[in-house]
């Protein structure tokens, strides 16, 4: 301790008045040092002003529900849940697989498209209706709502999935949006989209109607959905198959046949324009049958057995011997009544001409022709 004392007593300057310090003026170093540290404080509140009154407005949020003195519902500062009931929305028929844009929902059906009012309370769709007057919205829904066919969705799932249109496109479904369902319910003259469905994930949409908030009356009405449709753009309108199609509807019409595709113009090539094929008279049908019918047909036969009843036909589905109960009819031997029989019996044949066995030789004893297949 003498030692350190010693040392100490030594630094110092005996000509300066004791109690007096050197004060060294602070370093640029030391001064950038401050001010970062000043920076950092700031940033590191602003970080946590967020937080804090998060955390301070969950404590006085707490303190006041545990707070006996406070009622726990008040009218004004809480929104009161609707009450369930057995009430429903739906609509009164389903809509075709593939709509256009452009074109009206229902158009040319003589049964109009109809949001009613039902009572589920029995597990059936009892139509109802209430003693004021019922507000409801249509919106456009997610095609995949709700998932796995459920039918147990709450009121915020439905909102959830409303559809609206795509940036810097019109509304997505013009007309009758907001309707009024009275004595049960309301009709929808006039409801057309403006967008395909395309651009969602999976491609399609469904419509739905909600009852708007200020018509529920504290009740709960549950919302109504259709089924999931896809739609197209107007053009593809153009070239849409028919269901079910006319006979003088062009052969384009048919399912797997193209608008100026290879089977379309090979149909036409041939004359077969139309799905019934006008333009050849019966006089020309009854020459080509005639030409047909001049064919080589071979040794080829095929046999079309039942329980009581044995044909063998001609690659042209003509029967060529025919066996009833044992035994074989010959052409005279058919009457008028016997030859609608075995006409019958071919017409089966053909029917099932893929099922029947094939046998390949000449027939031993072989009649005349009995009657003409199909």
């Amino acid at each position: 301790m003498a030692a350190k004392r010693f040392l100490e007593e030594s630094n110092c300057d005996p000509d300066e008045p004791k109690g007096k310090r050197i004060r060294t003026r602070p370093s640029f170093v030391s001064i950038i040092e401050e001010v970062m540290k000043v920076n950092s404080v700031q940033q590191l509140c602003s970080a946590l002003e967020p937080m804090l009154r998060r955390v301070i407005n969950e404590e006085i949020l707490r303190g006041l529900q545990h707070n006996p003195r406070i009622p726990s519902r008040s009218p004004s500062l809480r929104i009161q849940a609707l009450e369930p009931s057995s009430l429903q929305l739906i609509f009164n028929k389903k809509i075709d697989q593939h709509v256009f844009t452009g074109t009206k929902l229902g158009e040319g059906d003589n049964n109009p498209f109809q949001v009613v009012l039902v009572d589920m309370r029995s597990g059936q769709m009892i139509p109802t209706s209430l003693p004021h007057p019922i507000k409801v919205e249509i919106v456009v829904l997610d095609g995949d709502f709700p998932p796995t066919n459920g039918d147990n969705w709450s009121s915020d799932d439905f909102d959830r999935n409303i559809v609206k249109e795509r940036t810097g496109r019109r509304p997505l479904v013009t007309g009758d949006l907001n309707i009024t369902i009275r004595d049960g319910y309301a009709l929808i003259e006039d409801l057309e989209f403006t967008d395909n469905s395309s651009w969602i994930r999976c491609r399609k949409f469904r419509l739905g109607a909600r009852v708007a908030r200020e018509s529920s009356h504290g009740v709960r009405i549950r919302e109504a959905m259709t089924n999931p449709f896809v739609v197209k753009d107007h053009r593809g309108e153009l070239y849409k198959k028919h269901f079910p199609p006319m006979l003088d509807d062009d052969v384009w019409r048919l399912v797997k046949i193209g608008k100026e595709g290879a089977f379309h113009k090979k149909l036409s090539s041939h004359g077969i324009n139309t799905i019934l094929g006008l333009g050849m008279s019966e006089k020309m049908w009854e020459s080509l049958i005639k030409h047909a019918l001049t064919c080589n047909l071979g040794n080829k036969y095929y046999v079309f057995q039942g329980p009581q009843h044995t044909l063998i036909l001609n690659p042209m589905c003509q029967v060529v011997r025919a066996t009833s109960n044992g035994q074989t009819f010959t052409m005279r031997d058919l009457n008028a009544m016997n030859k609608a029989y075995i006409q019958s019996l071919a017409k089966q044949a053909f029917d099932n001409w893929n099922s029947l066995q094939a046998i390949d030789g000449p027939l031993l004893n072989e009649t005349a022709t009995l009657t003409q297949g199909i």
